[in-house]
């Protein structure tokens, strides 16, 4: 069984120029759109509707179909050009098992920012000036907060791992995107009311810089990346097998 850092590969700065990266960064920039202007809209839709009252049941179940619904979108129309990560903490998961290189994985991650960024201004255009719902703690610290983003960004990436890069997942089709938005959905239902379960440092980014509140923004990113790369070494350990590549031996 091989250890996790024997499988990481840093690849090389050409990979930043060749088009089938562009390419893969593109459909990324595009997915993760995609699925910001539905999940952030659905949060600016039910400001706008309750007057930025507080948090219902009814709320957070329609965040929760949103994100489901627009991340299974997003999952399905770039996984075959670009693996549909739609996350940095789903691409450094996948970084530190090998299944994508460092110059790789940081062109996925600048093109994920880019389109959450994006997102957040067409909706800041579209909505007449409403203010992006960014990504808050209620009634938690600092620290519960950082402990759920870790353990439901690990749910989510370990869910990619056996769904989508595992080798021998089969040919799970259609599953593999609905099941990644099945466990960001059951995430929210769970998270929702007390990190905003963001369980993806694009989604709060975007938000955060279009409204510049940087409040507690190190838990968006630190949980998410830590659950992520946990998830991407504990799958690559103990479950994941690598066929042999058939070649010549040195």
């Amino acid at each position: 069984m091989p250890f996790v850092y024997e499988r990481i590969a840093i690849g090389n700065h050409h990979e930043l120029r060749q088009s089938g990266s562009l390419k893969a960064a593109l459909a990324e920039f595009i997915s993760t759109l995609i699925f910001v202007f539905a999940g952030e809209g659905s949060g600016m839709a039910f400001n706008k509707i309750t007057g930025n009252g507080a948090t219902t049941p009814a709320g957070l179940v329609a965040a929760a179909l949103a994100h489901a619904f627009g991340l299974f979108v997003a999952v399905a129309i770039s996984a075959n050009i670009s693996g549909g990560h739609v996350n940095p903490a789903v691409t450094f998961g996948l970084f530190l098992g090998g299944n994508i290189t460092l110059f790789r994985g940081i062109l996925y991650i600048i093109a994920q920012l880019l389109g959450s960024t994006i997102a957040c201004l067409l909706l800041l255009f579209a909505t007449g000036g409403l203010e992006t719902a960014g990504f808050g703690l209620s009634g938690v610290s600092v620290w519960n907060a950082f402990v759920f983003e870790i353990v439901m960004t690990f749910g989510l990436v370990y869910t990619v791992y056996a769904v989508a890069a595992d080798p021998k997942k089969g040919e799970v089709g259609i599953i593999a995107p609905l099941a990644i938005g099945f466990i960001v959905g059951a995430n929210i239902l769970v998270g929702g009311a007390f990190t905003g379960a963001s369980m993806n440092p694009a989604v709060s980014f975007g938000p955060a810089l279009i409204s510049w509140n940087w409040a507690d923004h190190w838990v968006y990113w630190a949980g998410p990346l830590i659950g992520g790369g946990l998830a991407g070494i504990v799958y690559e350990l103990f479950f994941m097998t690598h066929e042999p590549t058939p070649g010549p031996e040195f």
